[in-house]
């Protein structure tokens, strides 16, 4: 069952229980920003239900990012046919990058997840397989000011991390940070399609926007604060240095994942560094990255 928790004046997080993604609802005086829209139909039917209960105001909503468990609710949440109101025409905000993916590559990227899902879960695979992708409409390109009911929130895409189009969201009334995937509890980061070396730098300037009491709300697990990101950018920084040292001599990528300080997530920490390392390696072989 999804359910809404306050966090700060209102402004309310959602955890769904399968991949443990937060969903940040953010209230208005007669509108209000649903932040990501989970992975399927009837999830963001659920959701929809969800965030009716708490507020019947007209929605703006933002992807974090393209993936599909952020991202595949679009249709559903921005026709707003749940919860008993009217159907709306909610505009989706994203970077542009974000955007374009699931424009131009969304029905390849949905096969590709639900190929990797199958195993795992056939009826979860079979509901992000079939649900209709809408992509975002409204572009950010650096930075974008929204003014929700009265409360100004910002998006920033701040530089490529967890994929090439992140954005974060500030509720600065409130002293919030919806992170996305940039930031990760309780759980290693995911570097499927990351730029490792390039992710230090964007969770700094992160870091430089964030007060001592900021809460910061990650794409899965519980809600942070500004030692969490510190102590996260210095796990990518470390990895990002394994990666360029390594690089020069075609280090292992297995070999360079075990001195990575994320192995203490066990098996999927190690799993996830190695693939780090092979995107890193990527990454610096492209032309912008040859510094």
């Amino acid at each position: 069952m999804i359910a809404f928790t306050e966090i700060a004046d209102r402004v309310l997080v959602a955890v769904e229980p399968i991949v443990n993604v937060n969903v940040t609802l953010v209230v208005g005086d007669g509108q209000a920003m649903l932040i990501d829209t989970l992975s399927h139909d009837e999830q963001a039917q659920e959701l929809l239900s969800a965030v009716r209960g708490v507020t019947g105001a007209p929605l703006v909503v933002v992807n974090t990012h393209h993936h599909f468990d952020h991202a595949f609710g679009n249709s559903v949440v921005a026709d707003g046919t749940g919860g008993g109101q009217p159907p709306q025409d909610a505009a989706i905000w994203a970077h542009e990058e974000a955007a374009t993916l699931l424009r131009d590559k969304g029905t390849v990227l949905q096969r590709e997840w639900y190929e990797e899902l199958l195993p795992q879960d056939l009826d979860f695979a079979d509901a992000v397989g079939k649900c209709a992708i809408r992509p975002p409409d409204q572009i950010v390109h650096t930075s974008a000011s929204l003014d929700i009911g009265g409360r100004s929130v910002t998006l920033r895409h701040l530089g490529r991390g967890h994929t090439v189009g992140d954005l974060v969201v500030e509720i600065p009334d409130a002293d919030v940070v919806v992170a996305g995937d940039l930031v990760e509890e309780g759980a290693p980061p995911g570097f499927g399609d990351s730029f490792p070396v390039s992710w230090p730098d964007t969770l700094a300037a992160l870091l430089s926007r964030l007060g001592p009491d900021t809460r910061v709300v990650p794409g899965h697990g519980a809600v942070v604060g500004f030692d969490f990101v510190q102590a996260q950018h210095g796990e990518l920084s470390q990895l990002s240095w394994l990666i360029r040292e390594a690089h020069g001599d075609g280090g292992d990528p297995l070999r360079v994942a075990q001195k990575a300080t994320l192995t203490r997530f066990g098996e999927r920490g190690l799993a996830e560094a190695r693939h780090a390392v092979v995107r890193g390696y990527a990454e610096l072989e492209q032309p912008s990255n040859t510094r």
